[in-house]
């Protein structure tokens, strides 16, 4: 695991210019980097200086080809999920620092997002860097264990009322405690949405990226 690198798919800037800033966007369990970076054509011009980046999780599901997973899911069991994101974690911190010295940026110009179990590694690696990231958007996901808050990004969380996967309290939860931690932390209901990004999320977060790296 130690000598795993992670690559996947690259979007460009759609100005065509040199990246000012980076978003790096992290795929489900059972997904890929080709699922999140399908978001990059949404959101490039809002963002046209933006290098978008969504490199594939550490270890595929055997047996089904191009599905990864940042660890593996044999229970939803707290304890378990922690142990899972912080055994993962070395190596995303590791691509994002690979990806924002490759592109001349800093954390202040990078934004995470994540999906589902992206989102779990979002807000692990994000909130545990002692210098700020420009933002979090989790769509799906959760906060698990107890992570070290040792900055205080923006974050913005977006949850499907009838997501049957991972259940919308785990949003609304994540989202109390950031907020009593003093982040600002806000999170959107998307009506009648199950486990997926519904339009109204999509649009939501293309603005929330457009904000947190506006100064790029």
């Amino acid at each position: 695991m130690a000598t795993t690198i992670l690559t996947g798919p690259q979007h460009a800037p759609f100005s065509g210019q040199a990246p000012k800033g980076l978003v790096v966007a992290l795929h489900g369990y059972g997904s890929n980097g080709d699922d999140l970076i399908s978001l990059a054509p949404y959101w490039e011009k809002l963002l046209p200086d933006v290098q978008f980046s969504s490199p594939n999780a550490p270890t595929q599901l055997a047996g089904f080809g191009a599905m990864y997973q940042w660890f593996p899911i044999e229970s939803m069991d707290p304890v378990h999920l922690a142990k899972g994101v912080m055994n993962a974690a070395p190596l995303l911190e590791a691509f994002l620092a690979a990806e924002m010295a490759r592109f001349g940026v800093t954390k202040a110009q990078t934004a995470l997002v994540g999906f589902s179990q992206g989102t779990m590694m979002a807000l692990q690696v994000g909130l545990a860097s002692k210098e700020p990231y420009a933002g979090i958007l989790g769509y799906s996901g959760a906060l698990v264990g107890n992570p070290d808050l040792a900055s205080k990004p923006p974050v913005l969380l977006v949850h499907g009322d009838q997501d049957d996967v991972v259940p919308l309290a785990a949003s609304q939860m994540a989202q109390r405690f950031l907020s009593s931690a003093g982040l600002d932390a806000r999170l959107h209901v998307s009506p009648r949405a199950g486990h997926t990004i519904a339009m109204d999320g999509l649009q939501l977060g293309g603005a929330f990226l457009a904000r947190v790296l506006k100064g790029v």
